[in-house]
């Protein structure tokens, strides 16, 4: 069974080059055509278009940046709505809006088609380990046909509820790895300006009820001022975007993520928005005239 692939930029090519190595037969397609060739040389079948993809796969997965290129991808003209077949799975791995994934799940639905929204936590590294943590939206029969797939891509792989349920559960993961990172920065910055030793307080601590996986990924970052992206601060913008939209819909309240919000638009304004979100670290370091940075 051929299996479509469609996005391949930090996330999804280490995903796609995943489902290779797992001896899938895939077609894939990306805006960029060196991405698209760097797959075509692991073994890939390169597409010139997402026509090309759904007129000759069955199931497609779809890894996007937001849920304007989704919707193109799947509902406008020359997409998978217009060449997919009946019968046709589209997995949508992108991080987006849950009101989008249900606007395309009932568009695919009138033509024979499912979807399910499993959008993925874990950035870059957890991409090619094949570890991600993958949240699904969607009825219990597409998850149990996409499972085989979610095993090549994931450490974990949870049916949260319906469609839009997927996006949901990974926006409530967003806020909450935001602020962890936040939290982090600040008590790392309180012991430095303390004059005790960031390292050795990371060291103390992970083991506690402060430790978190959160905690061993960007605290290392943060004392190498290392800010390489695994996760891009522009793209937890967007993260942070949609979950204030959705948490103003349903009537949520969310003052600490419009505050963290804030301080990610001054670090983009401040031409870090292509760092590591670890960088909210910068953040602390300028109001306290202080690097975090080992000597």
């Amino acid at each position: 069974m051929k299996i479509g692939f469609i996005g391949l930029g930090i996330m999804g090519k280490p995903m796609a080059k995943n489902l290779l190595k797992a001896k899938y037969e895939l077609c894939v397609y990306d805006i960029v055509p060196a991405a698209v060739e760097e797959l075509g040389a692991a073994g890939a079948q390169t597409c010139k278009s997402v026509a090309e993809v759904a007129g000759q796969c069955p199931v497609i997965i779809t890894m996007l940046p937001n849920s304007p290129h989704v919707k193109n991808v799947v509902l406008e003209k020359g997409g998978i709505l217009e060449n997919g077949k009946p019968g046709t799975l589209v997995v949508d791995m992108s991080s987006i809006a849950p009101a989008a994934s249900k606007e395309m799940e009932a568009a695919l639905a009138k033509k024979g088609m499912h979807m399910l929204d499993a959008p993925v936590s874990g950035g870059e590294p957890k991409a090619i380990d094949g570890t991600l943590a993958i949240m699904v939206g969607g009825t219990q029969e597409d998850f149990e046909k996409a499972v085989p797939l979610f095993k090549v891509m994931g450490g974990s792989y949870t049916l949260v509820g319906p469609i839009g349920s997927g996006n949901t559960c990974k926006l409530a993961n967003q806020v909450i790895v935001a602020l962890n990172i936040a939290a982090l920065s600040e008590g790392l910055m309180l012991a430095k300006k303390a004059g005790t030793d960031p390292r050795k307080v990371f060291e103390a601590i992970k083991g506690g009820l402060a430790g978190s996986t959160v905690m061993n990924a960007k605290a290392p970052m943060m004392l190498a001022g290392n800010y390489k992206p695994g996760f891009r601060i522009d793209l937890h913008i967007k993260d942070l975007n949609n979950a204030i939209e959705t948490g103003d819909t349903f009537g949520a309240a969310l003052p600490l993520t419009k505050e963290i919000q804030e301080v990610l638009k001054q670090l983009s304004a401040e031409h870090e928005g292509g760092s590591d979100h670890s960088a909210i670290a910068k953040y602390y370091e300028k109001l306290c005239h202080q690097s975090l940075k080992e000597d």
